[in-house]
């Protein structure tokens, strides 16, 4: 039995051109899927891998290997980064 958090609920509706729709159907056919079930896969599918671009940090190896040795032996304060620090400590309200 479906719980509310499964049920579909939602609708969205899209206006598509005779040939994009066709070319969709016959992608869906070839993944056994209904059409608005292959859309959705896909679309999702597409919709993570963007959130995952934005939201992720990948780095090289080398990169890694300088961003540990920053965290673990950061660089003295200069005079920039203390004008920066004073300017935040005034700008920043904390609760």
């Amino acid at each position: 039995m479906p719980t509310t958090e499964t049920t579909k609920q939602e609708r969205m509706h899209i206006r598509l051109d005779a040939l994009s729709k066709q070319k969709l159907e016959k992608a869906a056919s070839y993944s056994h899927k209904k059409l608005s079930d292959f859309v959705l896969t896909q679309s999702l599918a597409a919709a993570e891998n963007i959130i995952n671009e934005h939201e992720q940090i990948s780095l090289s190896k080398a990169d890694w290997t300088l961003f540990l040795e920053a965290l673990e032996n950061p660089p003295a304060k200069n005079a920039k980064l203390q004008e920066a620090l004073a300017l935040h400590k005034q700008s920043v309200i904390r609760d």
